[in-house]
């Protein structure tokens, strides 16, 4: 008898779940319910009570789109299995429920809950007992406010430890409350105004720089950093904490703008002496940073030979600067020989930049 009972219950749930006419919804926060119902109430043998229908009324509270409290009265008119005498039951619970999803076409849900029961006979003693539920069921959205409900109950009464089960199905009416839409609507629109196209932290609205190459350092305003303040970005900065106003180059180094050496040559000419003093004017202005001082040369010859002669371009740069004043513990000089071009050695002009000196600060 219970199995087929149980079988029904089924089937009411999957009618709920596949009906017809069903709309996109939610649960709206604050707002309140009311469900009447229907179902069936099946007792413990041992009470010796015949099963019934139920009737019953439940109010609820949704504290947000998942949890709710209801409190549900239900009425079952049942009889005696003795004497065919007739026993009015009354259950009052007090039930937390959680959804699993917050919004959609259907919610199913579990719940649990305290209240009583009251068993009025017409012959014999009428008593009442604490109760404790559980359960759960589903809510299929036929509009925005209203929904089918099917439950089911396991039903624990306190007196001899009776096991009973209520299964119902009903229609529940919400009303009040405030969309979790709106809500996710207006986090939307302030998301909107921080977007990061480029993923550099900084948001579109701001970013003056929005095509920023994905972790590049950049500053407040979205721009790749240049923390030595000469143009270049520190991602690309081969000489970075240059001194401010120094002439640079492409990588950012210290180069002696102009200042280019004959093929085969390592003397300075007269007419680049106020490039170098300019550069030693900086060194004074700066008197905490030393300098590398790099010799470089073209391709033309074997990389042995212009080491050499690069070496000696950064050795004469470095004896001006120590004739001018700088101490020479501040300076050094390197030749790198053919080894960094910095233009295309195919071209006499590109050979002509690269038989250059740089300059790059060392800082302790």
């Amino acid at each position: 008898m219970k199995g087929g009972k149980i079988f029904i219950i089924i089937g009411i749930m999957i009618v709920c779940i596949l009906g017809p006419g069903s709309a996109m919804a939610e649960i709206k926060p604050g707002s309140y319910s009311v469900t009447p119902m229907i179902g069936g109430y099946i007792f413990d043998g041992d009470q010796n009570l015949k099963d019934k229908p139920a009737y019953g009324l439940g109010v609820g509270y949704n504290v947000d789109s998942h949890w709710a409290a209801e409190a549900v009265f239900n009425y079952i008119d049942t009889e005696s299995k003795d004497d065919a005498s007739d026993v009015n039951t009354y259950l009052y619970r007090l039930n937390g429920l959680y959804h699993f999803s917050p919004y959609g076409k259907w919610m199913p849900y579990l719940a649990a809950g305290l209240g009583g029961i009251s068993l009025d006979r017409d012959q014999g003693d009428s008593n009442s007992h604490f109760l404790f539920n559980y359960g759960g069921g589903v809510k299929y959205f036929l509009t925005e406010t209203l929904a089918l409900m099917a439950d089911v109950r396991h039903v624990v009464s306190f007196n001899d430890t009776n096991n009973n089960l209520l299964y119902s199905i009903g229609l529940t009416y919400y009303f009040g409350g405030e969309k979790e839409k709106e809500i996710i609507s207006v986090a939307e629109e302030k998301m909107i105004s921080v977007v990061d196209s480029d993923g550099d932290g900084v948001a579109d609205d701001v970013d003056r720089c929005p095509d920023t190459p994905r972790y590049v350092v950049v500053d407040a305003q979205g721009c790749p950093r240049d923390s030595d303040g000469d143009g270049v970005p520190d991602d690309l900065d081969q000489c970075p904490r240059t001194p401010k106003g120094a002439t640079v180059n492409e990588v950012g180094c210290w180069v002696c703008k102009g200042l280019e050496f004959d093929f085969d040559k390592w003397e300075i000419k007269p007419h680049y002496y106020p490039i170098l003093d300019e550069a030693v004017g900086c060194m004074k202005q700066h008197p905490t940073i030393t300098v590398e001082i790099q010799g470089h040369t073209d391709s033309i010859g074997t990389p042995e030979y212009n080491k050499v002669l690069s070496e000696k371009r950064a050795n004469e740069v470095m004896q001006y600067f120590i004739g001018k004043g700088i101490p020479s513990e501040r300076v050094t000089a390197n030749g790198y020989g053919l080894t960094e071009p910095i233009a295309d050695n195919a071209t006499p002009e590109g050979r002509s930049m690269n038989r250059r000196v740089q300059l790059r600060p060392i800082y302790e």
